[in-house]
Parts: C-alpha cells; sequence; structure tokens
C-alpha cells in the first residue's frame, strides 16, 4: 500500500476498499483478457470506459470538475495495482491520462478547457495523450520542429511526433509545438487538440519489445487548424515552463510504476520458486536462491521508502524536480535488476512467453527511457549537487 502518512482513518478505510475493488474488477475485466491485447497491440477503448464507470480514472481531480476530489494517493494507488499485476503496457498509457494531462489542466487551462475535458477525462469517454516526443527530439526540447503559426483567430500545426501513448485511443492531445521559432524552448506552446481535428493523421501502432498492450504511435499533422481557444491557458511561449513545473509529478508516477513493478516481479518469483522442484527439493530452499529474495526484497523496501518519502513532499507542495529525478533514476533502475534477478530463478520457463516474469523483464527496460533517460537523471542530479 502506498504511504498514507497524510490520510485519516476514514481515508485510509477508503483506500483499501478502493483498492480491493480494483483488484476485482482487474481479476475480472483485465486479467482473462489482457494477452490478447497484447497481441493487438493495444488495449480497447472501452477499457478507459469501464475504469471510468467505476471511478478509477482522475481520482484527485476536484469534484467542480467531476473527479472524487480524493487524495493524490486514491490516484496512484491505480498505478501501484496495475504494475504489481504485470500491465505495464497499460499502465504507460494509463498514467498518460489520469495522472499526467489532469494537471495540465488544473494548473495551466482555462476554466472552460478544464469543464470541457475534465469531466469527460474522469468517465472515459475523452482518453487523453500527450504529444512532444519528436524523431529528431526528446529531451531537447528546443529541436522540437512541430510549429503553430497564428492565422487570425486559429493556429495552422505543421509536423510530427513519435512514441506517443495512446496514441491510437486519444481523443485529447496536448501538443507541443514552436509558436516562437527564434526563441528555441522557450519559444515551445502547448495546445489542446481534439482528435477528430481535420489534418491529423495517426500512424501505425509501433511495434515494440516490451509493453506490447501499450497503444504507442506516430502523430502527423498537415495543416491541421486549431483554434485560438485551444492554447493551454491561453498565453503563447509558456509551454517550456508548464512542462518543467509538471515534470515532477510524472517522474513520480513512473517511480511508482518501478517500485511496484519490482513488487509484482518479486511476487509471482515467490510462488515459483516454492512450487519447482530441482534435486528432489522446491528450488527455493537452495542458498542462492534465498540469499537473491533477500536482496531484492530489501532493494524494493529501500526504493518504496525513498518513493513513500517523495510522495508525502509531493502532498506537501515540497517534491523538488532533483528529489523526482533521482527517485525516478533509482526506481527504474531497480525494476529492471529485479525483473533481470527473477527471471535468472526461473531458469529457461523465465525465458517463455507464457511465464508472467518474461512480461515483467520485457515491460521494465523502457523505463529506463520514458519521462527523461537515466542518463538526464543523472545529469539533473549532478547539477543539483555542483550548482551547474
Amino acid at each position: 500500500m502506498l504511504t498514507n502518512h497524510f490520510l485519516t482513518a476514514d481515508e485510509r478505510a477508503e483506500l483499501a476498499l478502493f483498492t480491493e475493488s480494483l483488484e476485482r474488477f482487474c481479476a475480472a475485466e483485465i486479467e482473462p483478457r489482457y494477452r490478447d491485447w497484447e497481441k493487438a497491440g493495444q488495449v480497447p477503448r472501452e477499457l478507459f470506459n469501464k475504469m471510468g464507470e467505476q471511478g478509477f480514472l482522475c481520482a484527485d481531480v476536484p469534484e467542480a470538475y467531476g473527479g472524487a476530489g480524493a487524495s493524490v494517493n486514491f490516484s496512484f494507488a491505480v498505478i501501484e495495482v496495475l504494475s504489481r499485476r504485470g500491465y505495464a503496457g497499460f499502465v504507460g498509457g494509463m498514467q498518460v491520462h489520469t495522472d499526467i494531462i489532469p494537471p495540465y489542466l488544473l494548473h495551466f487551462g482555462t476554466e472552460a478547457q478544464r469543464q470541457y475535458w475534465l469531466p469527460r477525462m474522469v468517465q472515459g469517454t475523452a482518453v487523453a495523450a500527450i504529444a512532444m516526443t519528436e524523431p529528431g527530439a526528446g529531451s531537447d526540447l528546443k529541436a522540437i520542429r512541430t510549429h503553430a503559426r497564428r492565422d487570425g483567430d486559429s493556429y495552422v500545426i505543421n509536423g510530427s511526433k513519435i512514441f506517443i501513448s495512446n496514441g491510437q485511443n486519444a481523443d485529447l492531445f496536448v501538443l507541443a509545438a514552436k509558436t516562437d521559432p527564434a526563441a528555441g524552448a522557450r519559444g515551445v506552446s502547448l495546445f489542446l487538440v481534439d482528435g477528430s481535428t481535420p489534418g491529423l493523421r495517426r500512424g501505425a501502432r509501433l511495434e515494440k519489445i516490451g509493453q506490447h498492450a501499450g497503444d504507442t504511435s506516430e502523430l502527423f499533422f498537415d495543416d491541421m487548424r486549431v483554434p485560438a481557444d485551444a492554447l493551454l491557458g491561453g498565453a503563447e511561449s509558456q509551454g517550456f515552463v508548464q512542462m518543467m513545473r509538471e515534470l515532477p509529478r510524472e517522474r513520480l508516477i513512473i517511480a511508482v510504476q518501478g517500485v511496484h513493478g519490482a513488487k509484482g516481479a518479486l511476487g509471482v518469483t515467490l510462488r515459483y520458486v516454492q512450487e519447482r522442484q530441482a534435486f528432489g527439493q522446491p528450488i527455493a530452499q537452495f542458498q542462492n536462491t534465498r540469499f537473491k529474495l533477500a536482496e531484492v526484497a530489501t532493494q524494493i523496501a529501500a526504493a518504496e521508502a525513498f518513493n513513500n518519502a517523495c510522495i508525502d513532499a509531493y502532498r506537501r507542495g515540497e517534491l523538488t524536480p532533483e528529489a523526482a529525478s533521482a527517485l525516478k533514476l533509482h526506481a527504474s533502475e531497480l525494476f529492471c535488476r529485479v525483473a533481470d534477478e527473477c527471471l535468472q530463478l526461473f531458469g529457461g520457463y523465465g525465458y517463455m512467453a507464457e511465464y508472467p516474469i518474461s512480461r515483467f523483464w520485457t515491460d521494465a527496460r523502457v523505463l529506463r527511457i520514458y519521462g527523461g533517460t537515466s542518463e538526464i537523471m543523472k545529469e539533473l542530479v549532478a547539477r543539483s549537487l555542483l550548482g551547474r
């Protein structure tokens, strides 16, 4: 269970019931179909509708915009449960929809933008995506080539994006485009783009080595015209500031995925080593197995303590970009390491797709890349230590 230092006794009880309800939903609606969705390359659009009907989307969105106005712990608990159960492909898109996009609207959107998009996101009738990465621009925002030109009461947008989670399912794209090309990263603006806008073209789903149920796509914008009121907050060239403010939560939720994905990998391994026999005894009785499990469990416990401390800091409004970067670095590297150590204990069966540990292993790898690579995280932490 996620940290609950700020929760009342009633809230803790409600969170336990919420989590139990989500577990039941996963067992009934996701587990029997997940492998089919991996083969299809995406979860069905209707899954968002079902989760919205059950109150599992955007739980911390205020009641004024259709949400429950719950503690952020409730929203994070959704990622915790899905990650622990091994649904990382779905988690990638879910965390964008429920934890990354809503703060952009709440903190920077106009009242009309909030009223239009947030209730639909809570209900699952509108799926959200963030469109920032380009073929030649990942973490380097100044290299973005997608551009928006003001034309009367509209903007005309041209360019492309890549690696977009929810690219096929999305009804809303928070799109980064240059409105002032001469200003580098400071000339970036964010637009709220309806997925049905003429000129927006979705490329084919991209094939990945892991997270196969994750809907990841290319997007193309050919003279796409959007109204001026699609500009997030109504102000040009604020995209860089907006993105920098929201990065701590983005990296925090990726860390939640990493820590609880590692816990899920350990869980399936604990069951396996107690059932699998070798040389006349369960492999759990071998010293190497026991020592590896002890090391992994200890590493997870330490990472979870760091994770919980950062969640508490976030709730107080005190989570720094440096702490979020350090946590994201630690948790993503941990998930990969734990998944690899656990797969090894399965022997040859660990390399078979029918065993869930193989999915944890392939799904973990991208956490060291998206949301900022481990190398970028190290640079940010080093900068905070050295002052430059």
